[in-house]
């Protein structure tokens, strides 16, 4: 029966080829959105591993972060950044979660890892959730609760308005674009906990800065920081 399904699959991938959304190449039996060639060339920052990486420095004298991490570099014709491209523009919504496995199984176990009580994804606005059809950090916070086992929370955080792109803006247009519109919506569900806030991509860190400082001010909460990339400005 197994040679059968195998025979079938292969048939199947001759009329439908399935192709890895981080170079197009043909995917091989086993291989699942991503090939091998991507999953092992994608260069990983390995920031989880150190402290005051740069992803950390980003937020000296703006808000007290306790980590920062990053998964890989959001670089002009990365692997990563088509995988990013592919989940948040072309509606690859299976690509989120499966990076989020990915990255998880690199951070489970790390003293980084170790003391997180909750994971959140930096939230989108309805208007813009309506538009896409969903949070593409919400997709890979389902990726980091599974291969990590520390759950996520998608509604003590939320977004009260709507923001322009943050694409082509200057730091500091980017900060003023996002300071305070973010809202703790039930202190209580954080209260002394320590977060991992997680976004997709980390490029001046106004975001995360914005999202943190709401958070920061519910009683006993510590903030530690992560994204799939990081894009040095």
């Amino acid at each position: 029966m197994s040679y059968l399904y195998d025979l079938l699959d292969d048939f199947l991938s001759l009329l439908f080829p399935r192709l890895c959304y981080g170079c197009g190449n043909h995917l091989v039996r086993n291989e699942n959105l991503i090939c091998t060639e991507c999953y092992v060339a994608i260069p990983r920052t390995n920031y989880h591993t150190f402290k005051d990486n740069p992803v950390e420095q980003l937020f000296w004298g703006r808000c007290l972060i306790q980590r920062g991490a990053a998964f890989s570099f959001y670089n002009k014709g990365s692997r990563i950044r088509r995988l990013i491209h592919n989940l948040k523009y072309k509606g690859v919504k299976e690509v989120g979660p499966e990076l989020g496995r990915i990255y998880g199984r690199s951070l489970k176990g790390s003293e980084f890892m170790s003391a997180i009580d909750i994971i959140i994804p930096v939230p989108l606005h309805q208007s813009k959730i309506k538009m896409r059809g969903f949070n593409q950090s919400e997709l890979i916070c389902m990726g980091l609760s599974e291969s990590t086992g520390v759950p996520f929370d998608i509604v003590s955080l939320a977004r009260v308005t709507g923001s322009s792109t943050q694409t082509k803006k200057s730091r500091y247009d980017r900060w003023t674009n996002v300071e305070g519109i973010f809202h703790i919506t039930d202190p209580e569900l954080i209260k002394g906990k320590h977060i991992l806030l997680v976004d997709d991509v980390i490029t001046t860190g106004s975001t995360i800065e914005s999202c943190s400082s709401e958070l920061l001010k519910v009683e006993g909460v510590r903030v530690s920081v992560a994204a799939l990339a990081y894009a040095p400005v």
